[in-house]
C-alpha cells in the first residue's frame, strides 16, 4: 500500500493530506506535528486569540476527530529527526522509523530571536509564531504594564495593537527608516503609523535596539540613540525563516526555501514540499510567499500532483491583517513597483494604494476596503492593468473595470 508521509502538521500539512483524502486516496498517510495539539490557524494567535475572543478549540483548522475519521495517523508532540532520502525512511523523535514512497515537507518557518549577547534568552522575551508563545506571553497582557515591541513589521503591529486595546504602555522600535518598509509603500507606512499614535503606541523609526537590560529578567531596553526604556517584557518581530534542515539533510535544494518546480517537486521526484517553507515559481523565478493562502493553494496542488495530476502552481498570493478596527487586506505582489495610486472613499479610514510597475497593476493594499481589495484581486489574476488615471478618478466605476 502506498505510503504518504507529510512532515509539519501545519495550514499546509492539513490542507495536503486533507485533499489527498478528498481526491480518492486511499493509501496510507502520516502527518507529523511537534506540537502537542491538532493543526490550527496562526494568523488569529497575535489578534483574536491574545486578546482573549478565540477560544483554543476555535483555533483548530478540522476537529480533532476528523483525521482518526478519514484513518489519517497524525503524530502530534512528535519530531522528525532524520530524513534518508536513499533509504525512503523518516526517523521520528520517538524513535519510530517510518517508510514513504512519498514525502512532503510542510515545515513551516520560526521566528528569528536575538541574540543572547543583547538580552534575547532573558525571561520575558517573547516571539509570537506558536500556540504556546501566545499562551506563555498572554498573561503578561495586563492593563498600566509597560511591553517593548522589536521590529514594525505586520506581527509586530499586531501585537502593538492587542497591547494598546489592553491598556498596556506600548512602544515600538524599528531600525528602518519607517514601519513596514520590507512590504509595502511609504503610503501604507504612514496610514499605519497614524491609526497606531491615535491609539497611544509610541513608534520609534529608524531606532533599533541596542540591547535588553536585566539579569535574569528583562527589566529594560538600551536604544541606538542612547535612549533607555523601563520596561516589563519586550516582543519581537523581526521576520521569519524557513525551516529546512530537515530538507538539506534529505539533500534536496534548498534557497530562501526548498526549492520545488511548477508542480511542487523538489529536486528529488519523491520528496514535495508547500508552505512558508517551500518556494514556488512566480513570473519566470523562485520566490517564498508566506501567508495562509499560499499554504492552502501550494499544499492541495501537492496533493493532486502527488496522485500524478501534473497541474502547475502559479501563486496568486492575498494576505490580511487586523489591527485596531482597520482590516487590511493586500492582493499580488509589489515587488518591483515604481508608482503607487491612492484611492479613498466615502468613509475616514476607507483607502486603497495601487501599485503599478510602470502601466502593469501588481498589488493593491486596502484599509476597511473588501469590495476595491477584491475588484484589484481580480484584476491581478486575470492580468487586467487599468490605466492609474481610471483609477485615481472618483467617478470610475470600479466593478465595471472586471468586464473591460
Amino acid at each position: 500500500m502506498t505510503h504518504i508521509v507529510v512532515i509539519g502538521a501545519g495550514q499546509a500539512g492539513s490542507s495536503l493530506v486533507a485533499k489527498l483524502r478528498t481526491e480518492g486516496f486511499d493509501g496510507e498517510i502520516t502527518l507529523v506535528g511537534a506540537e502537542p495539539v491538532p493543526p490550527y490557524q496562526r494568523p488569529p494567535l497575535s489578534k483574536a486569540y491574545l486578546l482573549g475572543e478565540m477560544a483554543e478549540e476555535r483555533l483548530y483548522l478540522r476537529p480533532a476527530s476528523y483525521y482518526g475519521e478519514h484513518n489519517i495517523s497524525l503524530q502530534l508532540d512528535t519530531r522528525a529527526v532524520d530524513v534518508d532520502a536513499q533509504a525512503k525512511t523518516v526517523t521520528l523523535s520517538n524513535g519510530d522509523t517510518l517508510t514513504y514512497d512519498h514525502l512532503a515537507f510542510t515545515t513551516g518557518a520560526h521566528p528569528r530571536t536575538l541574540p543572547a549577547a543583547i538580552g534575547g534568552m532573558l525571561d520575558g522575551v517573547f516571539t509570537v509564531r506558536d500556540l504556546n508563545d501566545a499562551d506563555t506571553m498572554a498573561p503578561q497582557f495586563t492593563a498600566g504594564k509597560k511591553v517593548l515591541i522589536i521590529g514594525g513589521g505586520y506581527i509586530g503591529l499586531e501585537a502593538a495593537a492587542v497591547a494598546s486595546k489592553l491598556g498596556l504602555k506600548v512602544t515600538l522600535v524599528e531600525m528602518a527608516d519607517r514601519i513596514l518598509q520590507r512590504v509595502a509603500a511609504p503610503q501604507t507606512s504612514d496610514y499605519f503609523r497614524e491609526l497606531h499614535r491615535a491609539h497611544g503606541v509610541d513608534i520609534r523609526e529608524g531606532v533599533g535596539l541596542d540591547r535588553l537590560l536585566g539579569d535574569d529578567r528583562v527589566t529594560g531596553a538600551k536604544l541606538t540613540d542612547g535612549s533607555e526604556l523601563d520596561i516589563d517584557f519586550a516582543i519581537v518581530g523581526v521576520g521569519i525563516l524557513p525551516a529546512t534542515i530537515l530538507a538539506e539533510a534529505a539533500g534536496v535544494a534548498v534557497d530562501t526555501g526548498i526549492v520545488t518546480n511548477a508542480f511542487g517537486q523538489t529536486t528529488d521526484p519523491q520528496i514535495w514540499a508547500a508552505g512558508d517553507c517551500a518556494t514556488a515559481i512566480f513570473h519566470g523565478r523562485q520566490i517564498r510567499v508566506e501567508s495562509v493562502g499560499n499554504a492552502i493553494d501550494q499544499a492541495e496542488i501537492v496533493a493532486q500532483n502527488m496522485l500524478g495530476a501534473n497541474i502547475p502552481y502559479s501563486p496568486a498570493p492575498w494576505f490580511w491583517s487586523d489591527q485596531y478596527d482597520c482590516k487590511l487586506q493586500i492582493a499580488g505582489l509589489n515587488v518591483g513597483y515604481t508608482d503607487v495610486y491612492v484611492r479613498k472613499g466615502d468613509a475616514a479610514g476607507v483607502q486603497s494604494h495601487w501599485y503599478y510597475k510602470g502601466d502593469e497593476l501588481l498589488a493593491v493594499d486596502a484599509m476597511n476596503d473588501p469590495r476595491n481589495y477584491m475588484i484589484g484581486k481580480r484584476l491581478i489574476e486575470a492580468g487586467k492593468s487599468p490605466a492609474p488615471a481610471v483609477i485615481m478618478d472618483p467617478a470610475t466605476d470600479m466593478k465595471g473595470l472586471l468586464k473591460a
